[in-house]
């Protein structure tokens, strides 16, 4: 039976549903001093922007400390198709669904980019009647903690070039800058470029480039550090380049960090928000898990940890990447515990995984999906090897059959995994309702035994080797002799404590995105190390994958615009 929130919108088995913009703007969302309150945060601790979000204040922030943590979930998926997964929009039914059981629970969520919102994917703020709001104003600016991000990062691009400029009393090699600029849009024309021409007023000729924002060290630093101290201190740490001697330029060295911390001082305060059904939402940070750690604040986490009895967070794609990195980089570095994981699938994507074009995922199709579950299963084996108790949440869609989904729980089975429908997304709260019963009983049962995949003292190379092996399912990496060199310099010059971050498709657990279901027997080739020595990780790029997106031939932003009625129109 449908709930009283699903009626409201005209949803019904088979009938058109409204537009997720559509939805978000009627909800009756509650004034961002009654979710705080409901969370034990007094009114002058919030410091609002408007009336639906609020960041909470670092003097409040520093008195949670003692207090004991709630039990952490970690929502993560199957390998992602162009049909969709729906983890966000899981992650905010969950974490409704837990409230509506009776329990104190909260969900911790990223930042959308700006690049996918106005490129191919869309919004990032859940869907259907499972979202976060302002659906808008979280999509867009929210509270401008992207723009600071940006311009913190460069503010110290400005510094490097000027610093050559004047007189390079660092001996600063030109040729040797690893620093490069940001912004927060998709925009391949800038990946490589030459800064500096038009002759001696303007500066040095280089080379240079820009990434996407969230593919910026200062993003990974601020979802990272543990308040405004420890973000200055990493922030110092970073490496720009190097000298001819090939030793390392910092931004310390350039006298940069504490103007940057400056511009984040309010960006690193966590950001409070609503759901649909008025639970809390932390939205905060936005790596990207492809490029980056691809998970929200360490702050933001903690923060919910110490004010709800559950708390809901997602890592970006699949297992492989995002999951990984939540373990190996976030908990490592947090000293959080996860309880429980719950990997997302649907039987469109099971099909395509299982050789299915995507105009056809529509149709039933069991023997393709039954060749799909093995992405599925390779991804509920590599939680396991975190030591972490697992639940997959099939998104259901109008359209999948009875006999399609017994086959989901049917393989789940074999691996000792309950899996549930849910249909947050038509039915809000009411269609998680069984996954939040479920999920709620394993954290409960405390039958986690966390542990990360790799020890601090491997090798880097090791440590990227385990990965590819152990989660990738490849026999090896390989790479060039300067590549292989560069990793054995940064360990001895005091950097192979560090994880690894690994940059490549989500789309594959190869670095070939058109290599579907579970490949096994391949080779993860590495083209480029990036050193993060403020957010204390190595990035290993491996294949095509870019740290600069692009455009799509259609881009998503062809159709946003503001209607007649002043609204914005075409956002998802």
């Amino acid at each position: 039976m449908l709930n009283k929130a699903a009626k409201r919108w005209g949803v019904s088995r088979g009938a058109k549903m409204a537009s997720d913009i559509e939805i978000a703007r009627g909800a009756k969302t509650r004034p961002i001093a009654e979710i705080g309150e409901r969370l034990g945060i007094p009114a002058e601790s919030l410091e609002p922007y408007g009336r639906d979000k609020a960041k909470i204040s670092a003097g409040f922030l520093a008195g949670l400390e003692a207090r004991p943590d709630g039990r952490l979930i970690l929502v993560t998926a199957m390998s992602p198709t162009p049909a969709g997964e729906g983890k966000t929009t899981t992650s905010v039914g969950l974490a409704d669904g837990l409230n509506r059981i009776g329990k104190r629970a909260a969900v911790c969520l990223r930042e959308p980019s700006l690049g996918p919102c106005f490129g191919v994917k869309g919004g990032a703020a859940g869907g259907g009647l499972a979202q976060v709001v302002p659906m808008e104003d979280i999509n867009l600016h929210f509270t401008g903690d992207f723009h600071a991000i940006s311009a913190a990062h460069n503010l110290l691009s400005a510094m490097i070039d000027n610093h050559i400029y004047w007189d390079n009393a660092l001996g600063l090699d030109p040729r040797r800058i690893s620093w490069r600029r940001v912004v927060d849009m998709n925009d391949r024309a800038l990946r490589e470029i030459v800064v500096g021409l038009g002759g001696p007023a303007n500066g040095y000729p280089r080379e240079g480039g820009y990434d996407i924002a969230v593919a910026s060290e200062v993003m990974a630093i601020l979802c990272l550090a543990d308040g405004i101290e420890d973000l200055q201190r990493r922030l110092s740490n970073i490496v720009v380049g190097q000298r001819r001697d090939k030793t390392p330029v910092t931004a310390g060295d350039l006298e940069a960090a504490g103007a940057m911390t400056v511009l984040l001082k309010d960006a690193i305060k966590p950001n409070l928000v609503q759901t649909l059904e008025n639970n809390p939402a932390f939205i905060h940070g936005g790596p990207f898990a492809n490029i980056a750690h691809g998970c929200n604040s360490l702050v933001a986490t903690r923060t919910a940890l110490k004010l709800a009895d559950y708390v809901v967070t997602e890592a970006g794609f699949g297992a492989d990447l995002g999951a990984e990195k939540f373990f190996d980089i976030k908990c490592r570095k947090g000293g959080l515990s996860p309880a429980a994981a719950v990997v997302v699938a649907t039987v469109r994507a099971l099909k395509f995984h299982g050789g299915i074009a995507r105009a056809d995922l529509g149709k039933p199709d069991v023997a393709a999906l039954e060749k799909g579950l093995a992405n599925l299963g390779r991804h509920l084996r590599n939680v396991g090897l975190f030591g972490v108790p697992a639940v997959v949440a099939i998104n259901e869609f109008d359209g999948d059959t009875e006999e399609e989904i017994t086959a989901i729980k049917a393989y789940c089975a074999e691996f000792g995994v309950r899996a549930h429908r849910c249909r947050a997304f038509a039915e809000g709260s009411a269609g998680a309702v069984e996954l939040a019963t479920d999920v709620a009983r394993i954290a409960d049962g405390s039958h986690a035994q966390f542990r990360t995949l790799y020890d601090d003292r491997m090798s880097l190379w090791e440590k990227t080797r385990t990965i590819a092996r152990s989660v990738y399912g490849a026999d090896d990496i390989i790479a060039d002799k300067a590549i292989r060199d560069r990793f054995r310099e940064l360990d001895t010059a005091g950097y192979g404590s560090f994880p690894v971050c690994i940059a490549k498709t989500p789309y594959s657990f190869s670095t070939d995105p058109n290599l579907k279901g579970a490949p096994s027997g391949h080779v993860v080739p590495i083209r480029e190390l990036r050193l993060a020595a403020g957010a204390e990780f190595l990035v290993v790029v491996c294949g095509d994958v870019m740290t600069m997106p692009g455009l799509p031939r259609v881009p998503a932003a062809t159709r946003i615009g503001i209607g007649p009625d002043g609204l914005v129109e075409g956002l998802f």
